[in-house]
């Protein structure tokens, strides 16, 4: 008899970036801990820059270790390596494979993103044997002066673009989006884009990290701070059109009714909605057919699952919070994976105004319906 398997938490990895803030600890409870030269560990304060927290990450070197319960210790390689398709589900499984499909990380924003691009799947797979990366920004916080630059502003060819690089004006042509909490973006492979400002992004990307630095606002033009640039390299991989403003969806735009999911995108590689959850819902993994991953953006749940099958839905709804239930709780900034294989469980809100961003494998019957189309607004003209 296969072990059940549980909700699974992992320990978040800090990554240091120029452009990153202390958001991540002082905003979202995040503790970070890492080695110094001496292989001791030291804790991150708010005094380090810290840009991205990878919540979950099977990427070699960096690989996510699992915090609670009895897969405490055991990375998700490991865990992918021992469990195949009971932790992503069969389709993601024949798609993928061993590895993991998403890359779950939270960003700060602070400082200046350098303007960068990441190539599609085709392109990845036979100049660099990876798999490309499409993501989606969902905005938790942005002040009032931060900026999202996000594809062109007009059509532009890859000289002028090329250009614009090299003299240190890139970012004159590219459209500019305030952002507002709520706002979510997809920002699909050859996408030009950057941002500033302090924002606070809760990031569901493909299992890749290929970024390509095409500017970085005169930082590499300085030995102390100059990082490695991509412009020849990627100048072939952009996507030169019009920014195609259906993949922004503004915070008004993205209301979910109470326990029903709003989607806001569908691709290939992933299937990401947003749930306002103010009451219970019973939740079937076999439903989504795959693995499933919760972020919480606000307030707190618990995902409950019961020891036994339930028989009287409305008995087990009764059983909240008694030994009938195992409960995992996932608090604002908490990512969690449930496994494709687990039962029917229950998702309860334990303060109000709980939010959740829910992650899935993708719908890969029909490439073209990439995103939700509603509500696209006008573009910026800054």
């Amino acid at each position: 008899m296969n072990k059940q398997l549980y909700p699974l938490k992992f320990i978040p990895i800090a990554s240091r970036r120029v452009w990153g803030g202390n958001a991540l600890i002082t905003t979202l409870g995040k503790s970070f801990v890492e080695n110094d030269e001496n292989g001791d560990e030291i804790k991150l304060t708010a005094e380090d820059l810290i840009g991205e927290s990878w919540e979950l990450a099977d990427m070699g070197e960096q690989d996510s270790v699992v915090s609670e319960g009895w897969l405490a210790g055991n990375t998700i390689s490991e865990i992918m390596e021992t469990f195949l398709d009971r932790i992503s589900g069969d389709s993601a499984y024949s798609w993928f494979g061993r590895q993991f499909p998403l890359l779950i990380k939270f960003l700060d924003i602070h400082q200046k993103l350098s303007v960068q691009v990441h190539p599609d799947d085709e392109v990845a797979a036979q100049r660099y044997d990876s798999l490309g990366k499409a993501e989606i920004w969902y905005i938790l916080d942005a002040q009032p002066d931060a900026k999202v630059y996000m594809g062109f502003r007009k059509p532009t060819s890859a000289q002028e673009f090329y250009d614009a690089c090299k003299a240190g004006t890139a970012h004159e042509l590219l459209n500019v989006i305030h952002p507002k909490a709520g706002d979510a973006i997809f920002i699909k492979p050859g996408t030009v884009h950057a941002a500033e400002g302090g924002i606070l992004v809760a990031e569901v990307q493909e299992s890749s990290d290929m970024t390509f630095r095409l500017y970085d606002w005169g930082r590499e033009n300085n030995p102390a701070t100059a990082r490695k640039m991509h412009l020849e390299e990627a100048i072939d991989l952009i996507n030169y059109d019009r920014y195609d403003a259906s993949d922004y969806m503004p915070a008004g735009s993205v209301k979910s009714e109470d326990g029903v999911e709003y989607p806001l995108v569908s691709c290939p590689q992933f299937s990401v909605s947003k749930l306002d959850l103010k009451a219970a819902l019973r939740i079937s993994p076999e439903h989504y057919g795959s693995y499933i991953v919760y972020i919480c953006t606000s307030g707190a749940a618990a995902i409950n699952v019961p020891k036994r099958p339930v028989q009287d839905d409305s008995k087990a709804a009764a059983a909240f919070g008694t030994p009938e239930m195992d409960i995992y709780p996932i608090r604002k900034g908490d990512t969690v994976l449930v496994p494709a294989d687990m039962p029917d469980f229950y998702l309860v809100p334990t303060l109000p105004g709980t939010e959740l961003i829910v992650a899935a494998d993708g719908v890969r019957e029909d490439y073209d319906e990439y995103i939700n189309p509603d509500a696209a607004p006008e573009l910026s003209e800054e």
